[in-house]
C-alpha cells in the first residue's frame, strides 16, 4: 500500500509540477510580440523631417517575419505558443500619403516555433499545408494618412483587407504601425483570428487546451523596390 501511495503522490506531483517546470524552466517564456525594432525607433527623438517623396512600389525585404501567437493550457499551466518564419514575400504601392494597394504573402509550411510535435501537428492536422502552403494578405481599402512622416516618428492607421489561409478569405480590419527608417520603411501588425472563421480545427485534447482565437503578427521591412 505504501508504495502505491507513494507512486500515486509522485503521479500527482508530475502531472502538476511538470508541465510548470517546463514551461517555466526548461522553455522559458515566449518570445515578445513582433513589434517596430529599436533600430526603427532610435532616433525618435531627433524628429528629422522628410527625405522625400514615398511615391513608388516598396517591396519586402531581408529582416521581416511574420506568425502566429495562441494561448495553450497543458495541466493548469497557461502558456503561448509562438510560431514564426521569415519567408514573406510581396509589396506596397505609396501615391503622396496614401497606401493605394498592398499584397503580401507568407509561406505556412516553413513556420517553426519552439516544438517540433506542435511543428507537425500545426503543418499536418491543423493548417494542411500540404494542401495550402500559403497565406496571403491583399488589401482593398486604401490606407491614407494626414501627412508623409518625419523619419523615426511612428504612426497608427487602421488596413483593411482580405486574408487568405487554409483555403479560406475572410475581411479583416485591424490596427498597424508604421517608421520611415534610415534603410526603409518599418511596418508592424497583430491580426486577430477567430480559427473557426477559416476552418481551422482546434487541436485541444483532455490534458491540453488551446483557445479557439489567436493573433497572427507580422514585422515588414520594405525597401524600395528597383526602378
Amino acid at each position: 500500500m505504501a508504495w502505491a501511495l507513494a507512486a500515486a503522490a509522485g503521479l500527482a506531483a508530475l502531472l502538476v509540477g511538470g508541465p510548470f517546470v517546463f514551461f517555466n524552466v526548461i522553455e522559458g517564456k515566449a518570445p515578445a510580440r513582433l513589434t517596430l525594432p529599436p533600430a526603427a525607433t532610435a532616433g525618435a527623438g531627433v524628429r528629422r523631417g522628410p527625405r522625400g517623396p514615398l511615391d513608388g512600389t516598396w517591396s519586402v525585404a531581408p529582416g521581416s517575419e511574420a506568425g502566429y501567437r495562441v494561448p495553450e493550457v497543458l495541466f493548469g499551466q497557461h502558456h503561448t505558443a509562438v510560431g514564426r518564419t521569415d519567408r514573406v514575400t510581396g509589396s506596397l504601392v505609396i501615391s503622396g500619403t496614401t497606401v493605394t494597394a498592398a499584397d503580401f504573402t507568407v509561406d505556412v509550411a516553413s513556420i517553426r516555433s519552439d516544438q517540433a510535435s506542435r511543428d507537425a501537428q500545426f503543418r499536418g492536422y491543423i493548417m494542411e499545408t500540404y494542401r495550402y502552403r500559403d497565406a496571403r494578405f491583399r488589401l482593398v481599402r486604401p490606407i491614407r494618412f494626414a501627412t508623409v512622416p518625419a523619419e523615426g516618428a511612428p504612426l497608427s492607421e487602421t488596413a483593411t483587407g482580405d486574408l487568405s489561409m487554409r483555403g479560406v478569405s475572410r475581411l479583416v480590419t485591424f490596427t498597424l504601425r508604421a517608421e520611415w527608417t534610415a534603410s526603409g520603411i518599418a511596418v508592424d501588425a497583430g491580426i486577430p483570428v477567430v480559427f473557426s472563421r477559416w476552418h481551422i480545427p482546434n487541436p485541444s485534447f483532455a490534458v491540453a487546451r488551446v483557445g479557439g482565437s489567436g493573433v497572427v503578427e507580422v514585422l515588414l521591412r520594405l525597401a524600395r523596390a528597383p526602378g
